[in-house]
């Protein structure tokens, strides 16, 4: 018997929407319905990829190129895919993902105003064919969001930027939800908390639809 492949689930969304709360919403309710998973994160997610993350994320006085982080990124990206998502979906098990792809296209194309072309090059020679079966974008307006990731501790080098380029991330992630709704799920993470989660366990039980009944 083959065994049926797993779900690819990535949770994106800019600075203080709320994605630490709701992933753990979101694993919660995998293990109480008893479906194996693997939680990870990007950049990061293998001892390699979590290294680069720490060189991406670190502030330093030498400005980063964006050419360079955009290249970093899809390094730990390659070595993410070989070594745990890819072998954790042909084990038939769902792979929850903080970020992927799309925060790339949002952050560096967006953010960093990066040509979308190279982004997609990119993303085809590491990736080939592989997208996130759903992605389930928690929007807010970046100005929210900062006021509420500031309440979190020290930022980082990317949430160190500017308001506009926040704004220029969020454009790109709503852009791209835009361009295909079949595979985007916004949720507003403005609204209450309960709301929030009632939505992503709506999206978590098509996907369980999907999984049983494949297209």
């Amino acid at each position: 018997m083959t065994l049926q492949r797993g779900r690819f689930i990535a949770l994106e969304g800019g600075e203080g929407v709320g994605k630490s709360t709701n992933l753990r919403f979101v694993t919660d309710w995998l293990e109480a319905r008893g479906i194996p998973y693997v939680q990870t994160r990007e950049p990061g997610g293998t001892p390699l990829a979590e290294e680069l993350r720490e060189l991406l994320l670190r502030k330093r006085e030498e400005a980063v190129d964006p050419t360079a982080e955009l290249l970093m990124i899809f390094a730990a990206r390659a070595q993410h895919l070989a070594r745990v998502i890819e072998p954790a979906l042909a084990r038939g098990e769902w792979v929850i993902c903080d970020r992927f792809t799309d925060a790339t296209y949002a952050y560096q194309g967006g953010g960093r105003e990066l040509d979308r072309a190279l982004i997609a090059q990119l993303e085809q020679t590491v990736q080939g064919d592989l997208r996130p079966d759903r992605v389930l974008l928690l929007d807010l307006d970046p100005d929210a969001g900062l006021q509420r990731a500031a309440s979190t501790g020290a930022a980082d080098r990317f949430e160190s930027e500017q308001l506009a380029f926040f704004q220029r991330v969020r454009a790109a992630y709503l852009q791209r939800a835009g361009s295909a709704p079949e595979r985007y799920a916004v949720i507003d993470a403005g609204r209450p908390l309960e709301e929030v989660q009632r939505r992503l366990g709506s999206e978590l039980e098509k996907q369980i639809s999907r999984a049983r009944d494949p297209e």
